[in-house]
């Protein structure tokens, strides 16, 4: 009589983080274009050449505060009820419609993935509120104000195309 083997579990482990990031990237992507084109402006300067990142603005604050990387957090902090739009392992988005404008919360569980994002949406240029695992999307001219009570940095980010390397 020969001896019947159990079934072999599979050892295949499941997508990786990166993986994970990869594949949604081009969703994410695609929800970030129509809030980036409308809200990324710019003040009618040329940037120099490349696509590197323009720090502006100090780290912090006047009140010396620095939000946490938490979207309802955030949005606690400027005044806005929030509502979640995206909830994924890599990132989760939140809206806040205000008077002085709509703005997207982008938070991340790892400061890597936040830079991968921000490669990402360094395509369609613009300036964005930065710190610590989290990023705010929003019109130029609300994000000093933003800054004032979340801290962070003003970035510029180049983007690629005709015009993004005219001097």
């Amino acid at each position: 009589m020969s001896q019947q083997q159990p079934h072999a579990r599979s050892n295949r482990r499941p997508l990786s983080r990166a993986h994970r990031l990869r594949a949604a990237a081009p969703a994410a992507a695609l929800v970030v274009l129509p809030l980036v084109t409308a809200c990324g402006g710019g003040d009618g300067a040329k940037p120099a050449g490349g696509r590197t990142a323009t720090p502006r603005g100090s780290a912090a604050p006047a009140a010396g505060v620095v939000a946490p990387a938490k979207v309802e957090v955030i949005a606690g902090l400027t005044g806005c009820k929030v509502k979640i739009r995206t909830e994924a392992d890599e990132l989760r988005e939140g809206v806040c419609h205000t008077k002085k404008g709509d703005y997207l919360i982008t938070t991340f569980p790892e400061e890597k993935l936040k830079e991968t994002w921000l490669e990402s949406a360094g395509v369609y240029g613009g300036r964005y509120l930065v710190g610590m695992r989290w990023v705010v999307s929003a019109k130029p001219e609300m994000l000093e104000p933003l800054r004032a009570k979340l801290g962070g940095t003003v970035r510029e980010l180049r983007g690629i195309g005709p015009g993004a390397n005219a001097s």
